[in-house]
Formats: structure tokens, sequence, C-alpha cells
């Protein structure tokens, strides 16, 4: 199919620059949609402008004559691109029944139709095939992909591989991480079933000497290793707890229904809690209570693999949309997808549309009907409203488009296709094409 470019507004066709002119000052403009960014306090009809891969300006009434390609998306809701703060998507290995292997899901596949530019793999890969990682997907992926580091040094091949205590060594998982800063964001430990607190301590050791937070799935239940000891005690302010509404550690108190003892004082000390909602670690029975309460969480995560993709969690949008059928506001959804995340990881430069900033972005609808939201136990909460990704740009490129916003009718004038990879990666390739 032949592509074409157009310039201007979505109310008409404008004439592209003659070659030798100089460009407009904007690659592209997203005019009259509700910005919602947390980190810059906004959350009101704005103009958003990229150039270069970058946030231009935002402001109100910046004028399309300024951009190569306006798009009017009036009555959406304009986001940083979306971080998914936990995933599995170290396949490829050959692994069965593994996260290191075909549990998990390719990248791509799942991020950009769901507005997320960015995700974090939770521990799959450990310091002996983090390279290996790195090379099948991290740098093979258009999604970033960044990661942290199981410690058990094989990462998540499977049970038996997962509960040996002769792999969890710090000191070698902390040296990698230093060997990939901005890749490794952080340290995982999961699904250890032992009394022993090896696997939570070793994890602490490489996170302070990589200088990176620790996200804890705490595994089986054990009186020996009480979550309260892990929150209060075990665990440094500025590390996340995942699985927070999953039921199965004591993070409910039965005679209130509310947060334990052990997830309030958590909190006071700085622990970050995050959905992490995954195949089964998500009840409406905590979290309506929990969110009733005020216990709110810090990050909206999926735990994305082949199982909760086809079950409750579906996807980041899904699982953000159930969040808000039981008290979480718009923006507060946002903030728990975008600069909560970037925060928790310690990545300052995403999650926001300061100027200057990376381009990434996600264009959302919120539609109005009955939707019904289902937990691990397949009960289920009804709402009335429902997040859609309609568009995402990564790097200041559109890489998703629902419904064709940024496409011109097929009998529309014939413009110049030479300028069209400065904004989107539809475009025909051309030898002028940034």
């Amino acid at each position: 199919m032949d592509r074409r470019f157009f310039l201007g507004a979505a109310a008409g066709a404008l004439s592209a620059p003659a070659w030798g002119q100089a460009l407009p000052r904007f690659d592209l403009l997203l005019k009259n949609g509700r910005v919602i960014d947390a980190r810059n306090g906004v959350d009101a009809v704005r103009d958003v402008a990229i150039r270069e891969g970058r946030i231009a300006a935002v402001g109100a009434g910046l004028a399309p004559a300024d951009a190569i390609k306006t798009i009017d998306v009036k009555g959406m809701i304009v986001t940083p691109g979306l971080i998914d703060l936990h995933v599995h998507v170290y396949t490829g290995t050959g692994e069965r029944g593994s996260y290191a292997g075909d549990l998990s899901v390719a990248p791509d596949g799942f991020t950009f139709r769901n507005g997320v530019t960015t995700v974090v793999d939770a521990g799959c890969s450990g310091w002996r095939n983090f390279e290996d990682f790195k090379d099948r997907i991290i740098d093979r992926s258009k999604t970033r992909v960044l990661a942290m580091l199981n410690i058990v040094g094989a990462g998540m091949r499977g049970g038996r591989y997962e509960q040996n205590l002769f792999d969890m060594e710090g000191a070698k998982t902390a040296a990698m991480a230093k060997r990939w800063p901005g890749v490794v964001v952080g340290i995982k430990t999961a699904h250890f079933g032992g009394p022993e607190w090896t696997s939570v301590d070793q994890a602490v050791i490489a996170g302070s000497q990589a200088g990176i937070p620790v996200m804890v799935d705490f595994g089986a239940d054990r009186p020996e290793r009480p979550l309260y000891d892990l929150l209060t005690k075990k665990l440094r302010p500025g590390d996340i707890y995942t699985h927070m509404y999953s039921g199965l550690r004591r993070e409910q108190d039965p005679v209130t229904m509310g947060p334990s003892r052990a997830m309030i004082e958590g909190r006071e000390r700085g622990i970050w809690f995050d959905t992490g909602t995954g195949g089964g670690s998500f009840k409406w029975s905590l979290a309506v209570p929990m969110v009733k309460q005020g216990f709110k969480p810090d990050s909206i995560s999926t735990d994305l693999h082949v199982d909760s993709m086809n079950s409750a969690t579906k996807d980041i949008l899904n699982v953000a949309s159930k969040m808000m059928a039981i008290g979480l506001t718009l923006p507060e959804a946002v903030a728990d997808m975008t600069w909560h995340p970037a925060r928790e990881i310690k990545q300052d430069g995403l999650g926001h549309l300061s100027v200057g900033a990376i381009a990434d972005l996600a264009v959302l609808s919120l539609q109005k009907g009955r939707f019904g939201f289902t937990d691990m136990v397949n009960t289920r909460v009804d709402g009335t409203q429902k997040l859609v990704a309609e568009m995402t740009i990564k790097d200041g490129r559109i890489v998703y488009d629902l419904n064709g916003l940024e496409a011109l009718a097929w009998d529309a004038p014939p413009g110049d296709a030479r300028l069209d990879g400065r904004w989107t990666t539809f475009a025909r390739p051309t030898s002028e094409a940034h």
C-alpha cells in the first residue's frame, strides 16, 4: 500500500513544505487531549508537541502550522507511555513449563496495543543467563524491556532451580546488575517455599551493592519467615512488595478486613506496594475492603504471562479499569502506570511529559457501559467504564493506532511520503526517513 503524507490538523489538508525550505519546528502535535502527567501535576486539556523523539512543548493553543503532522485527540486522554512493572518476557529458551521459557510472552505482541512502551521483566533471568535474555529479547524488541535479576543465578527455570539455596548469591547478582546499569533496574526474589530467609537476605545484599530496589513475590506462607518481619525488618525503604491483594501471605487483617499490621507498618517504612495481579494473585475479597479503607496500590502491574493474559488479568488497562471500578480515580490509575513505577525503579527519564523527556505517550479513551472484571477465584465486580488504548507513541513515533487517527482517507489528495518516517513506523521506508 502506498503511504502518503498529510500536513495539518484533522480538519483539512495543507501542502507539504518544498524541499530546501525549513521544516516546521514540531514533527507531531497532539491537539486538545486531556493530559494527565502525575510528575508535573498536570490534569487539563493541553496540546503535546514532539520533535526528534523528545517532548518539545506542552501547553494550550499550540499551532498546527508549527507541526509536520497534527492529530486532534479531543475527548481522549493523553498520558506518558505506560510502564508495566511486572511482566515475564524471557521467551525462546526452550525451557518447558517455566517463566524462563514457554510461560513468558513476546513483549511486542502485548505492549503497544495497550499503551505500554516500557516493561520490566520480573526475575525470569538471573546472573547466569541474563546476557542470553538480553541478546534474545531485550536487544531485539521494539518495546523498551528492562529487567529485575532473579536472586537465583539460573532464574525462573522451574522449581528445582528456584529452590536452590546454593544458587542465591547476592554479590554475583549485584556484579551483573552493575555491568548493565539502566537495563537491570532491580532484584527479584520469587516462589521460594522453604523456611529460610536466604532468598530475601541475598536479594537485599544484591540490591544494596548495586543501588537498586528489590521486588518480592514472597512464595509460600511460612511461620518461620512472617510477612511482618519481611516488611518491617528485612526489606529497605524503596523495596517493592508485589501481589499485594493476593491474600496468600496474610496481607489482610481478618478482623477489619483491611490491610494487616504488616502492610500498614511496611508502608510507613517506605515499602512500595504493587498489584502484580497475575493468574492467581488478586482477590476482590481483599482489594475491595482494602481500597475502601485507603490502602491503594503504589503501582499497577500485570504479572503478564501466558496464563494471566487469558484469565482475570488480561492486560494493564484491564487491571487499571478494575481498580477504578472499586475506588481509584482516573488520575490515580494513570499515575500508577506512569510516574509511580518509574519512580520505584529509579528511572527518572520515564513516566512523564516534561519538555526534553523521551516522547513515549499513550492516547486512551474511556469507554462507558457495563463491564465485568474478575479475580483469581472467578468472582466478579461490575464497572461502568473501561480504558482502551487508541494510540501509542514510542520515541516520538506512532507504533500503534487502533482506529486510524493518524491515517488519511484512502481517496485523500496525495502528499509527500518522504517525511512520514519522522512521526510513524507505519510509513513506507524511504531514503529520507529518519
